[in-house]
C-alpha cells in the first residue's frame, strides 16, 4: 500500500488542460507540506509545485509559472495540479509527495512520501 496516489494524467493535445488529483487514506494533508515533480526518461525528477500546510502559500518551477496551479482541500485530503496550456516539454511522469518537517522544499530529497506517479503525455 502506497501513501499516496495521483490520478488525472493522460494524453492531451499542446495547449489543452488536465488536472491531476492526489489523495491518501494514511496521510493527513493539513499537517503536510504538498509538492508535485515530474520526470521525464532519461532525466531527474524536478521540482514543479508545492503548497505549504502553514497558510497555503504555493512556490512553482519557473517553467510551469502562469499555466499551472497547485490547490488542496484539507476537508477532502485532496491535492491538485491544474495544468493550462500544456506543452510537449511537459511531457513526463508525475508524482505527489508529501512532507511534515515544515521545510517547504522545492528538493525531492526532502519529501518522505511519494505515490507511484500519473502518466502525462502532450502530443505536439
Amino acid at each position: 500500500q502506497v501513501p499516496l496516489v495521483e490520478s488525472g494524467g493522460g494524453l492531451v493535445q499542446a495547449g489543452g488542460s488536465l488536472r491531476l488529483s492526489c489523495a491518501s487514506s494514511e496521510i493527513p494533508f493539513r499537517n503536510f507540506d504538498m509538492g508535485w515533480f515530474r520526470q521525464a526518461p532519461g532525466k531527474e525528477r524536478e521540482f514543479v509545485a508545492s503548497i505549504s500546510q502553514s497558510d497555503g502559500t504555493d512556490d512553482y518551477a519557473d517553467s510551469v509559472k502562469g499555466r499551472f496551479a497547485i490547490s488542496r482541500d484539507n476537508v477532502k485530503n485532496m491535492v491538485y495540479l491544474q495544468m493550462n496550456s500544456l506543452k510537449p516539454e511537459d511531457t513526463a511522469m508525475y508524482y505527489c509527495a508529501a512532507d511534515n518537517t515544515g521545510r517547504f522544499s522545492t528538493r525531492a530529497g526532502d519529501y518522505l512520501s511519494w505515490g507511484p506517479g500519473t502518466q502525462v503525455t502532450v502530443s505536439a
